[in-house]
């Protein structure tokens, strides 16, 4: 049997809040290809479907086009929720869905009931364990005292090791969850509660494959226990990472073999740096003009409408920061601000943000901070603050 291993879909995401719907309309067909391609027989999604509990129309008509491409090369459909899916919303119509080949598994009482398919070599029983909220499984799970997810997942696992005992058949496990040992990317969401939110990778110990999704790169914490990754990339910080679904063949002594299969990119990610002007003249930047594009700006002055400008040559800018050229060469914010007064780093604050304080400004900033700090004023005694230093600007009326 060979199963392919996908996760964290996160359809109806945007991407510093530009829609990925094409994009992931894209991304689920050529998942379709890569099934039909590996004659793949059972596609594992383990959670986080779409991004959010409600999702919009438009990722459900995506989803159900998805599944309708996977569904057309014979391989079945087995999929779980993740903490970003509604498992209600997201499990309705199981028994029906079942029945053409789609099988959800989104609540604790689903956990002893697998999906059971067979090949030349016997059974195999697939147990999809959805996210599980402590608060709100540890009761259904017969361990009201659990507080953390390594209680409730570990509780989850006995009711499957021993169901899978009485079985006596090779078995598969989608699960959700943050196994000790994964590298998260930054664009997952925390599943913690009360700081508490790994699990130990042996939680999932007794069974031939483990198909983990939550983190968002293909990884291999154990041979048998794996994250895939998600369908695209969600944040710059993943803009060097290949996606990636895993293939695992099975035959009659468990796991036979496991190997990576790289997805097509959708659309590159780039981020570049430089004055707007060297950005929009730059020929060696023309490769990134139809990739996903973060721009760091260096001009001494913060520049005008930078995103339009942007835009007209990188049509897929989604993000654009100023910083100043010392700034990329200066340190840490303890060591800047050390040995400066509370009037040196408030000026140096106003200035960064937009320019120097005036003649009348220091004035003001003077009396807020001796009025936070309780000093009183000068009174013309003869005694200097820093803002006596400054030479005085005469303001236009």
């Amino acid at each position: 049997m060979r199963i392919l291993h996908t996760s964290d879909w996160h359809l109806g995401r945007t991407f510093h809040g530009v829609e990925l719907l094409d994009d992931q309309r894209r991304a689920l067909s050529h998942l379709a290809t890569v099934v039909a391609e590996e004659q793949v027989d059972v596609v594992v999604v383990a959670g986080d479907i779409y991004d959010r509990s409600v999702p919009p129309a438009d990722a459900v008509r995506i989803y159900d086009a998805g599944l309708q491409e996977i569904a057309a090369t014979g391989a079945r459909i087995i999929v779980t929720s993740g903490n970003h899916d509604s498992p209600t919303r997201l499990g309705v119509g199981s028994v029906f869905a079942a029945a053409g080949g789609l099988h959800l598994r989104t609540s604790v009482t689903s956990i002893t009931d697998p999906v059971i398919l067979a090949d030349e070599y016997g059974e195999v029983a697939f147990y999809g364990l959805p996210y599980l909220e402590p608060d709100t499984a540890r009761t259904e799970l017969g361990v009201p005292d659990a507080r953390s997810h390594a209680a409730v997942l570990s509780a989850a696992m006995d009711r499957v090791r021993t169901d899978r005992a009485g079985r006596g058949i090779r078995s598969v496990v989608a699960a959700h969850a943050f196994v000790v040992g994964g590298l998260a990317t930054g664009s997952e969401r925390s599943i913690s509660v009360g700081g508490v939110e790994t699990v130990a990778a042996d939680t999932f110990d007794g069974v031939d494959y483990v198909a983990l999704g939550h983190l968002h790169s293909p990884q291999v914490l154990t041979e048998t226990v794996r994250y895939s990754g998600s369908l695209l990339p969600y944040s710059f910080g993943e803009r060097t990472h290949r996606k990636a679904v895993w293939i695992v063949d099975l035959d009659a002594g468990g796991v036979a073999r496991i190997y990576g299969r790289e997805l097509p990119v959708v659309r590159e990610l780039t981020s570049v740096t430089g004055t707007l002007t060297d950005l929009l003249s730059d020929p060696a930047l023309a490769v990134a003009e139809d990739h996903y594009v973060e721009a760091t700006l260096t001009d001494p002055i913060r520049p005008l409408d930078a995103m339009r400008r942007l835009r007209e040559r990188f049509g897929f800018a989604v993000h654009v920061h100023w910083q100043r050229p010392e700034e990329l060469s200066s340190p840490d914010y303890r060591s800047r601000v050390r040995g400066r007064s509370d009037a040196q780093i408030v000026e140096a604050f106003i200035t960064d943000v937009r320019d120097a304080p005036r003649a009348g400004e220091f004035v003001l900033i003077d009396r807020a901070l001796r009025a936070v700090v309780g000093e009183p004023e000068a009174d013309g005694s003869g005694e200097l603050t820093l803002f006596d230093l400054e030479p005085p600007v005469a303001e236009s009326a």
